[in-house]
């Protein structure tokens, strides 16, 4: 891969580059065993409060998110004062990977485009895909092979996992309540420090 010197690379992987991405060349590698699955269905949300939480941001910057179509619910957008804005799973994968890309040092202009990538994939390529960036564009690598190929054309600086991400934010979002979309029903997560507490209260 050698840079063009504008931003872009010609060869793979490709960079997410001016909202258009060419995927780079795949190079046989098997998909991933037991690839992370998004959890619940497509009924579940998650409130801007467990969103941050599972995320590791403020609310200020989920609001100033959604506001700014940087990153929006696909549950539920809020309607007026009071509403609940629901997010989904993927939403809070997503915007776990925007905290990250944004505490490197990675331009808000690239950070749209890779959030635009990111909507854009299927889970299988998600849970193989690695987010490499020099703190000035962000390519995608979708093999060992291509994170290779970029450290040593000296494009890569930093690396994310989403997989990785991914299983996170599972982690977490486990532990934490999710809603019904339909019904409106709270669905309490399973935390066991909350179940500890509750067993030393009947002790007590």
């Amino acid at each position: 891969m050698r840079s063009t010197g504008d931003g872009t690379a010609v060869g793979g992987p490709y960079p997410l580059h001016g909202g258009t991405v060419e995927p780079g060349p795949r190079h046989g590698v098997p998909a991933v065993v037991g690839a992370p699955q998004e959890p619940g269905d497509d009924h579940v949300g998650y409130r801007g409060p467990t969103a941050c939480a599972a995320a590791g941001i403020t609310y200020r910057q989920l609001d100033y998110w959604a506001r700014t179509g940087l990153v929006e619910p696909s549950v539920r957008p809020a309607y007026g004062s009071g509403s609940q804005r629901l997010y989904s799973f993927r939403d809070v994968v997503v915007l776990k990977i925007v905290k990250r890309l944004l505490d490197t040092g990675v331009s808000l202009q690239n950070i749209r485009t890779a959030v635009q990538h990111l909507r854009a994939r299927g889970m299988a390529d998600l849970a193989q895909m690695t987010l490499m960036s020099d703190g000035a564009t962000v390519y995608e690598c979708t093999s060992p092979d291509e994170v290779v190929d970029l450290l040593q054309g000296g494009q890569g600086v930093f690396g994310i996992a989403v997989g990785v991400v991914w299983r996170d934010v599972e982690s977490a979002l486990a532990k934490l309540h999710g809603e019904r979309v339909d019904t409106g029903e709270t669905l309490i997560g399973h935390n066991p420090a909350d179940e500890l507490a509750r067993r030393r209260n009947r002790v007590g």
